[in-house]
């Protein structure tokens, strides 16, 4: 089963900026969908971005501009560089895969087939 850990979070400054990691156990996301999600307390879980196995992203409307979506297909790792953070951009993010081999193009929208722990942003002066 596959088992994803995210990485990288922290408290950063409003204006800042944050790379959040994603690796899996096996290494084999470069064969995945992979989904950044996040949760503020109190609200629902929001799509942030996603990546297809091509390498073509997809972005939700509060973060379009700001935060880039990658992959390293040799270290077989996801990464999310956020910059110019915001206050609302606190939140417990999520990596997630998904398993589509008949879909190009991903979702940043739930389901997803696995997800991690997940890891705390927080963006405060």
């Amino acid at each position: 089963q596959l088992q994803l850990v995210e990485s990288g979070g922290g408290l950063v400054q409003p204006g800042g900026s944050l790379r959040l990691s994603c690796a899996g156990s096996p290494p084999i996301l470069n064969a995945y969908h992979i989904g950044w999600f996040r949760q503020a307390p109190g609200k629902e879980r929001e799509g942030v971005s996603c990546i297809d196995v091509t390498g073509r992203a997809k972005y939700g409307d509060s973060v379009k501009g700001r935060f880039s979506i990658s992959r390293d297909r040799a270290t077989d790792m996801v990464y999310l560089q956020m910059n110019s953070l915001k206050p609302e951009d606190t939140a417990v993010y999520y990596c997630a895969a998904n398993w589509k081999p008949t879909e190009p193009f991903c979702t940043i929208q739930p389901p997803y087939d696995s997800w991690g722990q997940g890891t705390q942003v927080t963006v405060s002066s």
